[in-house]
């Protein structure tokens, strides 16, 4: 199966992004046709997949191109395309080489290394919410407190200096919440913020990944400096601006379903399987995702996508595919065959994985011991959104206990 022309091409997305709700149109297209093609918000047209097997093929076929999507024509959903030289954005083996750079900042033994301090800044922020005394802003007082400070030590940025790069995250990562040329700005400004962390490290070298990230660099085969600032800044803004959506997003899933949150307090054993539950069902993105495009004729499900043809997928969508998973609309906290794509699938799994687990287990953990009786302060359908981000997440999330 190929394009039919005479067919009207949708307009995507397919409507304004409701909290968590994940429009029924996905449901449709996944039960019917998990891979059609819609017209992006800019640059035209592209093929989208709803399917959880069709995505899975797509995410490990390296005939698809992360780094030819950066180019001004393609279908996308955001004002601008991912800029080269950052991860995101990258190929094998281009991909594989500075992948390699970063990933002993994230091995198993340097997570575990970090957990006794994570916990630490979660109770540190406990302790901050009880003396406050509710209600208080969960957004606030947790989902940014913890990964801010853990992506600032990562990085060996000074706490003090977070505001510094937190002014420009919501603006990099807008789709409708910011034009083009602020966007751009907050670009260079990252950039430039990196850059001066690195002159820095130059001069006083630290055990952080911008000094890993600068080693890399003067060793002149293994970095650029573009790649250097533009990795640089793609750890950054996933290691605090998506964790702390997850875990915004978390929180209001279970605090918007008291009977979830009672489960998860009365049984703590089942925090694991939970994080794993939330990280299939929370549509964490608000529309498709970054493109990629295909550089050649590739046939995915009997669809044939051309050469130079564009695609997107809805990651949450696949993750509720009846064919894999049982009751999938259906939030299971004890869910044992859970194969979800959360941190995608392939040569662009998610470096972060394990330290985004660990920090939603903290968080949660350490709520059920301190805040058991732990509950909105106002009504779910009053909790506030942050509009026009790539990533959806409530602007602020009231509590009390």
């Amino acid at each position: 199966m190929t394009a039919d022309n005479t067919t009207e091409v949708p307009a995507y997305p397919f409507g304004p992004v409701n909290k968590l709700d994940l429009h029924p149109r996905y449901t449709e297209l996944r039960r019917t046709e998990p891979i059609t093609r819609v017209r992006m918000p800019y640059g035209g047209e592209a093929w989208l997949i709803t399917g959880y097997t069709e995505l899975k093929q797509f995410l490990a076929d390296r005939r698809f191109s992360s780094l030819q999507a950066t180019e001004p024509d393609t279908a996308r959903v955001t004002p601008l395309p991912l800029r080269k030289g950052n991860l995101l954005s990258m190929d094998p083996p281009e991909h594989t080489r500075i992948r390699r750079v970063v990933a002993g900042a994230f091995t198993k033994r340097r997570i575990d290394a970090l957990a006794p301090r994570i916990k630490e800044v979660v109770h540190e922020q406990l302790d901050a919410m009880a003396k406050h005394g509710a209600p208080v802003d969960a957004v606030e007082y947790l989902a940014v407190p913890v990964p801010v400070t853990m992506i600032c030590e990562l990085f060996g940025i000074a706490y003090e200096d977070r505001d510094r790069f937190r002014q420009f995250s919501d603006v990099f990562v807008a789709t409708s919440g910011a034009p083009p040329e602020e966007i751009e700005r907050s670009r260079n400004e990252l950039e430039a913020y990196l850059g001066e962390l690195a002159e820095q490290r130059r001069r006083e070298p630290r055990e952080d990944l911008v000094t890993t990230l600068l080693e890399a660099f003067e060793r002149k085969d293994r970095l650029s400096e573009t790649e250097m600032l533009r990795t640089g800044i793609g750890i950054l803004m996933a290691g605090h601006e998506t964790s702390l959506s997850m875990i915004a997003n978390v929180l209001y899933l279970l605090l918007a379903q008291p009977e979830l949150w009672a489960q998860l307090r009365d049984d703590p054993r089942l925090v694991p399987s939970a994080i794993e539950e939330m990280l299939r069902i929370i549509p964490l993105r608000s529309v498709g995702s970054f493109p990629r495009r295909a550089t050649e004729d590739v046939e995915i499900a009997g669809v044939t996508i051309r050469a130079g043809e564009t695609v997107v997928f809805q990651r949450a969508s696949a993750d509720r595919d009846e064919r894999i998973f049982e009751n999938p609309e259906e939030i299971d906290l004890a869910r044992s065959h859970n194969p979800h794509l959360g941190f995608g699938h392939g040569a662009h799994h998610c470096l972060g994985a394990s330290i985004a687990r660990l920090e939603i287990q903290l968080v949660l953990e350490g709520l059920i011991g301190r805040f058991p009786g732990l509950r909105l302060a106002v009504p779910a359908d009053e909790v506030p959104w942050k509009p026009g981000l790539i990533a959806r997440c409530p602007s602020a999330l009231p509590v009390e206990w």
